[in-house]
């Protein structure tokens, strides 16, 4: 083990998930800070009012996101629950306003990612404090018997993810976790981990950052050829094209590989919710 105890991995694989992990010094979390305002000063407007591809892949635009995804202290908890080959599938802002009424209903990772098998792991990075008051992850443990669940992309109003999903099939509700997670901590969560989040009833923004590690061997079921990023151990596999970060922030390289790698999530996204449908369609028929 490199960053987690036995007692730390049992119960991640246990449950589902695992808070609070310390990860980020005040000056980290500033740069962080510092790197987001940067961004949307020049988007000129919140992240989440700007294209929807602003939410996603920081890693392939901004050198202090890419810094992030390769910190020691979330790779090495990564690498104690996926292993020492590790691939970036993605990375999404999670924000929410003061007094918003954004939130997320039960979901998992898993409903429209399309992995195979089911290994991605998400670290949660807290930016800001992510307290209940502010709407912090809420999760369910799946008791050591993972399983996916049929979710369905409503375009539920207020919702933080982009599809406004949500589980369709009756499941156990009862004794949620809240990970609070304090400024410069994280939280990991497995794709198959049922979570949700509130509102934003506090007075600060919460800020956090999703990023979603997959082992190597995992492989995408699409048409899609998938674009991923390589940041520790090797690839033997070859599932992804694997990209490297440009160096410059939003350079004319940058934004090109952005683009690039949020068009190929998307249509992958697309594919993977109508196989979704089709394949819960089949199973209750």
């Amino acid at each position: 083990m490199k960053a987690l105890t036995q007692q730390q991995v049992d119960f991640f694989r246990h449950n589902g998930f695992l808070f609070p992990l310390p990860a980020l010094s005040p000056a980290e979390i500033q740069t962080c800070l510092d790197g987001l305002a940067r961004l949307e000063a020049e988007l000129g407007c919140a992240v989440a009012d700007a294209d929807a591809k602003w939410r996603s892949h920081g890693h392939l635009h901004a050198p202090w996101f890419n810094d992030l995804i390769r910190h020691p202290r979330i790779l090495d908890a990564i690498e104690d629950v996926i292993g020492p080959d590790i691939l970036v599938w993605t990375s999404t802002f999670f924000i929410k306003e003061p007094h918003s009424p954004t939130y997320a209903a039960w979901h998992q990772n898993a409903g429209f990612f399309g992995l195979e098998p089911h290994e991605s792991v998400c670290a949660w990075v807290a930016l800001t404090d992510a307290t209940r008051e502010a709407g912090c992850m809420e999760q369910l443990s799946f008791h050591g018997h993972p399983r996916l669940y049929q979710h369905a992309p409503l375009g539920l109003a207020n919702s933080i993810n982009r599809a406004g999903q949500t589980i369709m099939e009756d499941f156990d509700q009862s004794n949620p976790t809240a990970m609070e997670l304090p400024a410069g901590s994280f939280s990991l969560h497995h794709e198959l981990a049922v979570h949700r989040s509130a509102p934003n009833h506090a007075s600060h923004r919460r800020i956090g950052i999703g990023l979603n590690y997959i082992p190597a061997h995992v492989r995408l079921n699409s048409p899609v050829r998938g674009q991923a990023m390589l940041v520790r151990g090797q690839d033997r596999y070859g599932h992804f094209d694997l990209v490297e970060p440009s160096g410059g922030e939003r350079d004319a390289t940058a934004l090109a590989l952005h683009q690039a790698g949020t068009d190929r999530y998307r249509e992958n996204y697309r594919i993977q919710v109508e196989r979704h449908r089709q394949r819960f369609a089949q199973a209750a028929s």
